[in-house]
């Protein structure tokens, strides 16, 4: 698929709630991104290179350093002032003199707004006509996002920051955009967490970072004075097996090979193998077991940390034999502590054989009463959330993250910045959220929780290394709540109904096969919407009440 370079602008005010931004929200027809709310953007268009003949303020070399490119940087600057004038109807623009814009002559301009939306008139021959130059030393550069792979389109984005024009008011096209707001950082981050409103990732990363600032002009500041690091976007080369490879960014095993091989010499693997035993990080070993499936992927993550003499093994996986005397191998039989993130039965079976071997203390949380996992697992200590616990890697701490399991703990390498994370965050999918013991609600508030913490790197209990961590829970939570809002649709659209009956209309883009196990994601919702105040439950029948 082709990844189209585009661009972003993120428009500031000081409101009465002080620092504003400005959000519009995309028809929920939009193929990418239906419902959300964004900042005015879009691809870059080839017109967008005649329109150099109307800046001022800087030029695409200097422009194109800070944005770590060769040239073409100026272009992206001249789309978000475009995308900005046909998706919000702010024009950051002046007079060619350089003088502000007269109240007539922002009425003409405005007047030309749809023939540009349309087509109809390129954005070169607005400037031309309307003798505009567009000040690009108000802008900004912010930062630098690329769409993963799996979304249908993908996009080189590049986002900016600028204080919206005095005088001019917003005004969404009608079309593609469908509502507007002024909203604090705040305040949109507030509404994110409460499922009022959609956004994507990199929406709720600027967000954060403008939820530090006080003022418009201190935003311009920082951002002019901190451009930020380049964002890696060539393939890293790895290998499979004995092949030498290219693997591109957004791929899964792209955090992993650049963090194991920064020289870019190509030694790291692109592939998990059971039984294989990498080094991950500064006395961090990964080993997974022989387990793999469909729910389990390439098979469980063990992690071993420390060296000789003091091993602490995280997550142990399967009893299988061999997979056991491979464990007492890599260690010498060396375990002091046994440490599981949960009792489902491909996590923690082997931490009771490993005491029988060793003697190791085991420490996490037993299996819940009436739950269908490992009752064998009987801890030594049972942690609570925020403990610190030795081991020979450094300290780990503690973090209870129900959701997935009600004892469902995350353990915190604070060296290297390393979350273990068990099944709360793991690769290649999202994790199974089954009642009675799994609670949407405590899922996505344990995934909140986790956006306090100093993470650079994830550790799941299966799939590679991922990079990114704020991202990734950034894209985890939205998606989560994208899908409570197809629920809530089916709600209204058929309550009272069954489970049975909202299914099929809730989860319209999933194979039918699979709709047993998506029920059981609905039914966590629907709990959690219960829970909300916004559902009512009784004789099979589920009612939405929040209107």
């Amino acid at each position: 698929m082709e990844i189209r370079p585009a661009a972003t602008l993120t428009l500031l005010r000081t409101g009465s709630r002080g620092l504003e931004v400005l959000l519009l929200q995309r028809t929920w027809e939009a193929a990418f991104l239906p419902g959300y709310y964004v900042f005015p953007g879009g691809a870059v268009d080839p017109g967008d290179e005649a329109v150099q003949r109307h800046l001022r303020g800087a030029d695409d070399r200097s422009i194109s350093h800070t944005m770590s490119l060769d040239t073409g940087g100026i272009h992206y600057l001249v789309a978000a002032v475009r995308e900005s004038f046909e998706e919000a109807g702010l024009l950051l623009a002046t007079q060619d003199n350089g003088a502000a814009l007269t109240e007539s002559q922002l009425a003409a301009v405005q007047a030309d707004r749809e023939a540009v939306f349309r087509g109809e008139l390129d954005f070169d021959a607005l400037c031309r006509k309307h003798r505009l130059s567009l000040p690009l030393d108000r802008l900004a550069y912010l930062s630098h996002w690329i769409t993963p792979a799996g979304a249908p389109r993908r996009f080189d984005t590049r986002f900016f920051v600028a204080i919206s024009p005095e005088h001019q008011q917003p005004r969404h096209d009608g079309v593609e955009t469908i509502n507007h707001a002024w909203l604090s950082p705040q305040q949109a981050l507030a509404d994110h967490r409460d499922g009022r409103r959609l956004f994507g990732a990199p929406t709720l990363g600027t967000l954060r970072f403008l939820s530090d600032f006080d003022s418009p002009e201190a935003v311009l500041a920082y951002a002019h004075a901190n451009p930020p690091p380049a964002r890696p976007t060539r393939p890293w080369p790895a290998r499979k097996g004995d092949q030498a490879i290219s693997v591109a960014p957004g791929a899964p095993a792209y955090g992993e090979v650049a963090k194991l091989d920064p020289q870019r010499q190509g030694h790291a693997s692109a592939t998990i193998s059971p039984g294989l035993p990498v080094t991950i990080g500064q006395g961090v070993v990964r080993l997974t077991a022989n387990n793999g499936g469909l729910m389990t992927g390439p098979g469980t993550n063990c992690y071993l940390l420390g060296g000789p003499g003091d091993y602490t093994v995280i997550d142990p996986g399967p009893a299988q034999p061999d997979h056991l005397e491979q464990l007492l191998a890599l260690t010498g039989g060396q375990i002091r502590q046994v440490l599981v993130t949960h009792t489902h039965r491909d996590h923690s079976p082997a931490a009771t054989a490993l005491k029988h071997r060793t003697g190791a203390r085991l420490v996490g949380l037993p299996a819940p009463e009436g739950a269908a996992q490992d009752r064998d697992f009987v801890p030594d200590h049972q942690p609570v959330d925020g403990e610190q616990l030795d081991t020979g890697a450094g300290p780990l701490k503690v973090l209870h993250t129900p959701g997935h399991a009600s004892n469902h703990l995350c353990f915190l390498l604070a060296g290297e910045q390393m979350l273990f994370s068990g099944d709360h965050i793991m690769q290649g999918s999202t994790v199974v959220i089954n009642p009675p013991d799994g609670n949407m609600k405590a899922y996505l508030a344990s995934l909140a929780r986790l956006l306090s913490e100093h993470i650079c790197y994830i550790a799941p209990g299966h799939g590679f290394l991922m990079a990114e961590p704020q991202v990734v829970v950034d894209v985890l939570t939205t998606h989560r709540l994208a899908r409570e809002r197809k629920v809530i649709r089916a709600l209204r659209q058929l309550a009272p109904a069954t489970l049975e009956a909202l299914t099929p209309v809730a989860y319209d883009d999933v194979p039918a096969a699979i709709h047993g196990l998506a029920a059981r994601s609905l039914l966590a919702h629907l709990e959690k919407l219960r829970e909300d105040g916004k559902a009512h439950h009784e004789r099979q029948h589920w009612d939405w009440v929040a209107d």
